[in-house]
Order: structure tokens, then C-alpha cells, then sequence
């Protein structure tokens, strides 16, 4: 059955002309944009976003401390007319319900900053940071922004069925990440999918990518401190040297991974290294700091006991004869799991990939994206339920937002918001309707026709 949904809609990527709105220029233009509603209200809807953006922008958070962004957030909430709850001491989580019984989606933001001082460009001068060391350095801001353009077309058009789940989640930059804060805090009971979108400088602005299977990598810590026996740095022999050790065991555990493992499995290396105070003394120990990040549990197990296995032989090796040297060398080791692969669901992935292609003809997608070693705690969701996590491109060399994530000139291409924006709803909406496309169980659903009675 086709029905006309009376919502205001339109196709991205195509936009050639701007239309001031509030002092926002928006790209909408009249004969190039699909409306099933008034046009002022699309321009109005994209200000609006982008303004949110900038307001969130300024005022960055650190992880567990988003006090006041999550006051914001349930402000904006409210003002939708949206019921909304705290949820992971700094998160929120709001629901909105379609006029039908069906399934429940959730669409998830991340809201921290990072501990970053924000150099001031010739683009953000309107809205940079103001809180000094504080700063949305990988797009947190926009996909508040994103989510809320969405929750903003689900309020004004509540004939679906089921009901869609707005996760603003806490710490998503610091590991164990705040998403598990959400899952132990029931925050996907009666969730049947999920949604997550994180915009990257590494494609071209408004393009998306994803892959069905694993996408992001595991991210995960080692802590070592080498324990030898100091002393003068003129009696060598009376010394067991932690710094020494320190020197053979990164190199023996490079080249022992080398050996087994294949380059594109994994990532590793040491952050930090530090040991001694004095110029003339051997010190007593020699801390490392380093991660290593992967795509399957088997790799890690391996890269786990090569590490254990390199340490035990350096100690081995710097044994020494004597009562002086009992209880030396030996070391501390401290390893840390942090977030899991990200792995796709490839059903939902696929069902993604044709809406996508038959909603937004013009849209640039990647399907088959390249694997990334960078890290992200949606994972934790895709472990609990069927979903995507998909990466929405900003990088635009001829407006010179060109620089990584976590980077103090990080900027986004404010033209992507309502792409985003777009994606979230559309795919919602679909799924929604559609859900047996997306998922691989049969399932029943509230409303199905086949539910039992």
C-alpha cells in the first residue's frame, strides 16, 4: 500500500545556492528540492540545526562531565515536547512513539569533548570553544545536532508505528566508554535495532560509508612496569638496568608479532616510557605504556600471551648471580580490554545499503569501506542488537576543513548535517515499516498481522 507521508523531506548532495536563515546560510534551493512540504520549513529545519551545533560546539564537556550539555539536551527535549530521562549519570534518553503499535529503533549520539585547546580558524570564529582546554575535536557536537534534526521530523510526523529511541550517551573517549553505563542502565530493553553515525575528515564531505562484518577495531591497553636494581651509573655490574630491558622488550615484541602476525590483523605500538630522575643513576624501574588494537578475539588472545611471553624472557635475561640480586629483575603487567570489535550486522548493513541508493540517488556511498583501526564504544550496542554504524564524510578541501579527528582546527562541514540528519529519519522510518527487511530472525512485532492473538 503507498501512503504520502506529510513530512518536509529533500534530497542532499545537490544544493548549489544558500539561503540565509537567522544568519545561517542554508543550501536549499526551491527548484532543486524535494518537498512534500513547505520549502521555508526545510531552510528553517537546517538553521536550526546547524545552529544547535555551534551552541554545543562551544561549550564542550569532558567525559562523565557533561553536566551542562545533558541541561541543554533535555531543554531542547522538552521544547520538542519529547519525554526524556537522565540516564549514565550525565547521559539522556528520550522515546517518541508513533500513533501504531511496531518495533523500537534507537538512534544514538555521543556528547563528550576532548581535552583539546581549540586554535581559532578563519571558519569558527562564531562559535569556538569557551571552555578553555575543552573541545568537540571529533564531531560529538554535530551528531547531537544530526539526532535532534531527526527527533524533529519523528515529532512532527507521528504516523509510524513502534517507537524511536534517542540515546544521548556520556564518555564515549574514555574506555570502558559510557555505552555500557546505558546497556547496564536498561537503556536498549525493548530495542530491536540500533542506528550510530560519526562524521570523518577521511572522505569527501556529504559521502557515507560503512561495511557489513567488522568495522572498527578492538581497542585495548598494556601497562608494564620493569622492576630491576638501581644504582651508580660508574657500577653497571652492580645494577640490573630496567632501561635496558625496557629496549629489548619493545623490540622483541615487535619482531616476535611480525613473525606471527599479518600487518592488517593489528596495530601496536608505545604511547609512553618512563623511567629515572637523576643523569648519573641506573633507575629502579621503567614504566611503558603502549595499545594495540585488532579486528578478532584471536589476534588479541595472540598479541595478549606474546606480550607475557617477551616479558619472561627479558627477565630471564637479565638475571644475575647474588644475594644482591634476589627478587631481580621481575615485572608488574597490567592489561586492559577495552572497547570490542564494531561489527555490522550484514542483513541490516545490506537492507541500509538499498534504501540508501533508493532514496538519495545522488549520495556518494562507500558500501565497502575500508576497515579502520579506530575505535568506538557503539560496539558494545551491535553486541545487544541487530544495527550500523555508518561514516558520514566532511572533509572539503575548498573550504579548508581538511584536518583529522581529535585535531585542535577539526571543523565540519556544516552542509553534512542535514545529510546526516536525513539518514537517520529515512532509515528509521523504513525500518519501522519494514523491519522483517532488516533483521535475520523472523520475528513478530506488535501490529504484525502474523503476531498471535
Amino acid at each position: 500500500m503507498y501512503c504520502t507521508i506529510h513530512v518536509y523531506i529533500y534530497q542532499v548532495l545537490i544544493f548549489k545556492q544558500y539561503t540565509p536563515v537567522n544568519g545561517i546560510n542554508c543550501r536549499c534551493k526551491k527548484s532543486e528540492v524535494i518537498l512534500l512540504r513547505g520549502n521555508s520549513n526545510a531552510e528553517a529545519l537546517e538553521a536550526w540545526i546547524i545552529r544547535l551545533r555551534r551552541e554545543f560546539h562551544q561549550y564542550p564537556e569532558l567525559s562523565f562531565e557533561e553536566y551542562e550539555t545533558q541541561k541543554r539536551i533535555l531543554k531542547t527535549l522538552g521544547e520538542l515536547g519529547i519525554e526524556a530521562r537522565k540516564i549514565a549519570d550525565t547521559g539522556v534518553i528520550a522515546s517518541i512513539r508513533g500513533t501504531l503499535p511496531g518495533p523500537c529503533i534507537a538512534l544514538r549520539s555521543d556528547t563528550d569533548g576532548l581535552q583539546v585547546q581549540e586554535e581559532l580558524t578563519e571558519r569558527n570564529r562564531d562559535y569556538i570553544s569557551r571552555n578553555n582546554g575543552v573541545m568537540h575535536a571529533c564531531g560529538h557536537d554535530g551528531h547531537m545536532a544530526m539526532l535532534f534534526g531527526a527527533a524533529r521530523l519523528f515529532t512532527e510526523n507521528r504516523d509510524f508505528p513502534g517507537e524511536v529511541r534517542l540515546i544521548f550517551q556520556p564518555a564515549e573517549e574514555i574506555p570502558p566508554g559510557g555505552s555500557k553505563r546505558v546497556i547496564a542502565e536498561g537503556g536498549l530493553e525493548g530495542v530491536d535495532a540500533v542506528i550510530g553515525m560519526h562524521v570523518f575528515s577521511n572522505h569527501e564531505s556529504g559521502s557515507v560509508g560503512f561495511r557489513p562484518g567488522p568495522f572498527m577495531a578492538s581497542t585495548n591497553r598494556f601497562e608494564v612496569t620493569l622492576k630491576g636494581k638501581g644504582g651508580h651509573i660508574s657500577k653497571p655490574e652492580s645494577c640490573i638496568d630496567p632501561v635496558r630491558m625496557a629496549m629489548d622488550f619493545i623490540g622483541s615484541l615487535y619482531s616476535a608479532l611480525e613473525k606471527q602476525l599479518d600487518p592488517s590483523k593489528y596495530v601496536i605500538g608505545v604511547g609512553r616510557i618512563q623511567g629515572g630522575a637523576q643523569f648519573n643513576r641506573i633507575p629502579d624501574s621503567v614504566g611503558i605504556l603502549g595499545s594495540y588494537r585488532t579486528y578478532d578475539k584471536e589476534t588479541t588472545d595472540i598479541i595478549d600471551k606474546t606480550i607475557t611471553e617477551c616479558l619472561d624472557i627479558i627477565v630471564e635475561k637479565y638475571i644475575k648471580p647474588g644475594e644482591e640480586f634476589l627478587g631481580f629483575p621481575d615485572y608488574d603487567l597490567d592489561i586492559l580490554h577495552g572497547y570490542p570489535v564494531l561489527v555490522n550486522d550484514p542483513t541490516f548493513t545490506d537492507a541500509v545499503h538499498l534504501k540508501l541508493q533508493e532514496s538519495f540517488p545522488e549520495l556518494t556511498i562507500y558500501p565497502e569501506i575500508e576497515k579502520t583501526f579506530a575505535a568506538e564504544d557503539f560496539a558494545s550496542y551491535l553486541q545487544m542488537v541487530s544495527g550500523i554504524f555508518i561514516s558520514l564524510g566532511t572533509r572539503n578541501p575548498e573550504k579548508r576543513i581538511i584536518e583529522i579527528n581529535h585535531s585542535c582546527t577539526f571543523d565540519i562541514d556544516e552542509e553534512i548535517l542535514i545529510t546526516g540528519t536525513e539518514i537517520f529519519y529515512t532509515i528509521s522510518l523504513d525500518f519501522l515499516k519494514n523491519p522483517e527487511k532488516y533483521l535475520n530472525s523472523q520475528r513478530n512485532f506488535p501490529g504484525d498481522i502474523s503476531s498471535p492473538k
